[in-house]
């Protein structure tokens, strides 16, 4: 017990950098829970417009204590050293970052399926999408400025900011005014499977989720069908298909 410091002035550099680290984890758990519970007592529409809200209150105060720790400047709201960064460098922090976020995604699964079943890590899985699906639906249309209705033009346009779409390879096949065709012809997850000589991960029950409610979330009128996910056959240019129409 005499080994524990009693304070923060009691650690050392590399301690400290270790809590440093935990506490942005703590910070975004909590900020979770808060969300979790605006949900679940005010429901979903309410949650989001709150969540919104609080977003915006809450990246200006910590962007500007974070960058002047770091001796930057701000421009406006945003951190002028992002701001001044080579296109191709923001690329790849934008492509990190999606990555980290689906790598993020998969140690979650393999810690359920460890801990408990494959089948248990796919319900929380597909559960999880229920809710993240259109919350980052709702976050790409306030981004884009997109109206409340703007139609399979505005889908087209929000599926290419998902973060699905800073490392995946996918594409548009057009049916006519009413309708199109959304391929993922390269998955990350997918190709990985195939390089090791795994079978398709069978990801239909969770894509039934993820792309119905992001479209519906876009625009309420929009009605997707599964054109082919697995564990269902599929050719080689697509790993899945999904139409959407109105």
């Amino acid at each position: 017990m005499d080994t524990i410091p009693n304070g923060l002035d009691e650690v050392r550099q590399p301690e400290k950098t270790k809590h440093l680290l935990d506490m942005f984890q703590r910070i975004m758990v909590h900020y979770a829970l808060w969300f979790s519970e605006v949900r679940n007592r005010m429901g979903v529409e309410k949650a989001m417009e709150i969540l919104n809200d609080a977003t915006r209150r809450s990246f200006a105060i910590q962007m500007k204590r974070f960058v002047t720790a770091f001796g930057g400047d701000m421009q406006e709201t945003l951190p002028a050293e992002l701001l001044g960064m080579p296109e191709n460098r923001m690329d790849e922090l934008m492509k990190n970052t999606a990555v980290n976020w689906l790598a993020n995604d998969g140690v979650w699964f393999q810690a359920v399926e460890f801990s408990s079943s494959m089948k248990e890590a796919k319900a929380c899985n597909d559960a999880a999408w229920q809710y993240f699906s259109p919350f980052e639906a709702t976050a790409i249309k306030g981004l884009l400025g997109l109206s409340e209705n703007p139609g399979l033009d505005g889908l087209k346009k929000a599926l290419n900011f998902r973060l699905y779409a800073c490392i995946n390879t996918q594409s548009f096949v057009e049916e006519g005014s009413n309708s199109f065709v959304f391929q993922m012809n390269e998955c990350r997850v997918q190709v990985a499977r195939k390089r090791k000589n795994l079978d398709d991960y069978p990801c239909k029950s969770g894509g039934m989720i993820e792309y119905t409610t992001f479209a519906r979330t876009i625009d309420g009128r929009i009605r997707t069908e599964c054109v082919g996910c697995p564990p269902d056959q599929h050719p080689k240019e697509w790993y899945c298909a999904w139409r959407f129409s109105i």
